[in-house]
């Protein structure tokens, strides 16, 4: 059994998510890069329809191509999420895992996940908007529904309830991470776009127009690497904190040794990391 699977402080979480994320890198970029290079093609493809003229035919043709654009990005995200949940759970207790194996399991997850994302982000950012911190602890509370969801294969509702069961008495640490990872994201971008805002500005001097097509294609070339990047730490993250919790509330790691010593016994039988 990994010696990793017990409880852990935050920073022997922050340097777990950190070193399987390095030794595991073309694992998850892949499982974030698959998906959003759909996205980023549907982007570029509709980046030559766009038209300037002002009129109402164009207006909702670009509306209706956003609107898809924004589901097929959050399609990509359920699909990136649930599928990298899968190998971090595989290489957290030392099992092998690859990208297309990864995919498979989680082929019949994706609606669900969509639907649980939806309905958490409605959820907690209704609750931002109308009062900032209810909304902010919405999101903690609920930060560990997605690994409940794909490992445990629960329900949307029950998944959300038990990540609220799971984040009870930590979610002060688990605020810390989140915070950790928005943060690590913002500068990354923030990092990656400078360049390309810098060589926009400087074209603009040459009557070149910063809107033109081929700066808003790089813009989002940039958008696409800094989520390839970013991306999977968040989700390593709050992986590893759902079965730190586990380990802590439900002894897990002693389920797992037990289910391990008896898995020889009954032939065909491997065991359910997530039940």
């Amino acid at each position: 059994m990994t010696t990793a699977l017990r409880p852990l402080s935050t920073g022997e979480l922050l340097d777990r998510t950190f070193f399987l994320y390095r030794t595991h890198f073309g694992l998850f970029l892949g499982l974030f890069a698959l998906p959003h290079l759909f996205v980023l093609a549907y982007q570029c493809i509709g980046l030559t329809f766009q038209s300037p003229n002002p009129q109402l035919p164009n207006i909702l043709l670009n509306a209706v191509w956003s609107m898809g654009a924004g589901f097929l990005s959050l399609a990509a995200s359920a699909a990136s999420q649930a599928a990298t949940v899968i190998a971090v759970s595989e290489v957290h207790l030392d099992r092998p895992a690859g990208v297309a194996d990864s995919f498979s399991r989680v082929k019949g997850q994706i609606l669900p996940v969509i639907g649980l994302s939806l309905l958490v982000g409605l959820a907690a950012g209704a609750a931002c908007i109308a009062l900032l911190v209810p909304g902010i602890l919405l999101f903690v509370m609920w930060s560990l529904a997605v690994p409940a969801k794909v490992l445990e294969n629960r329900g949307v509702l029950d998944s959300m309830s038990r990540s609220m069961d799971l984040t009870k008495g930590n979610r002060w640490r688990i605020f810390v991470i989140w915070l950790l990872f928005i943060l690590l994201g913002i500068g990354v971008g923030l990092l990656l776009r400078w360049p390309v805002e810098l060589a926009a500005g400087v074209s603009s001097i040459f009557a070149m127009q910063r809107t033109a097509p081929v700066w808003q294609a790089a813009l989002l070339g940039v958008s696409f690497i800094s989520e390839s990047l970013v991306g999977p730490l968040a989700t390593i993250a709050f992986s590893l904190v759902y079965y730190d919790e586990r380990v802590r509330k439900e002894a897990f790691d002693l389920q797992l040794m037990m289910t391990t010593l008896d898995a020889p016994a009954i032939p065909g039988s491997p065991a359910q990391v997530g039940a």
